[in-house]
């Protein structure tokens, strides 16, 4: 059940509606290799969106990106049902300015969904001597809370979703990952 639009997005026919201008979804098998996937495809749909692949700013967004669908994958896991992946950027990016000219902020939105409303994130407590004491799992929301603007969860009829958003500031597209323009 792979596709850019969720089910019910589709004219007469299966035809499907395009996605509105920055806007990217899709179903990924709830498997560490859709996780894998998911997290490659929101790279490459950024550097379409004219957020370079090396930019700062792509790579806050894959890291919140991926660890929202491993948490899906490993908490929100029902046999048989698959995670949602939804991307936005508004106002969509715009291609590079010319010099002199400012590039208006842009704010990304990830949400992911899974299956399993009764299993929701929690933040835990990062102090040092708790962190010690603590399993190895339960420390990438603290990588969403550092990195995202904000964070929550919505409940849906089945299951849940989980969603951040990350101010892509002007200054952001580049920074110390990004490859000097020719």
């Amino acid at each position: 059940m792979n596709g850019e639009n969720p089910p019910g997005n589709t004219l007469g026919g299966g035809a499907q509606l395009p996605a509105p201008p920055g806007t990217f979804e899709m179903f990924f098998t709830s498997s560490r290799h859709g996780a894998r996937l998911a997290r490659r495809l929101v790279v490459r749909r950024l550097a379409e969106w004219g957020i370079p692949r090396e930019s700062d700013a792509s790579h806050g967004i894959a890291l919140l990106a991926g660890e929202l669908t491993a948490n899906a994958v490993s908490h929100g896991h029902v046999p048989g049902r698959n995670f949602h992946l939804r991307l936005t950027c508004q106002p969509p990016p715009a291609p590079a300015p010319a010099p002199g000219e400012h590039r208006s902020p842009v704010t990304a939105r990830i949400e992911v969904s899974d299956a399993r409303g009764e299993r929701r994130p929690e933040l835990r407590d990062h102090t040092a001597e708790a962190m010690a004491h603590q399993e190895e799992h339960g420390r990438g929301l603290l990588l969403v809370d550092a990195l995202a603007s904000t964070w929550g969860v919505t409940d849906r009829t089945v299951g849940k979703t989980v969603w951040c958003e990350y101010a892509v500031e002007p200054t952001r597209l580049g920074g110390p990952h990004a490859r000097p323009e020719a």
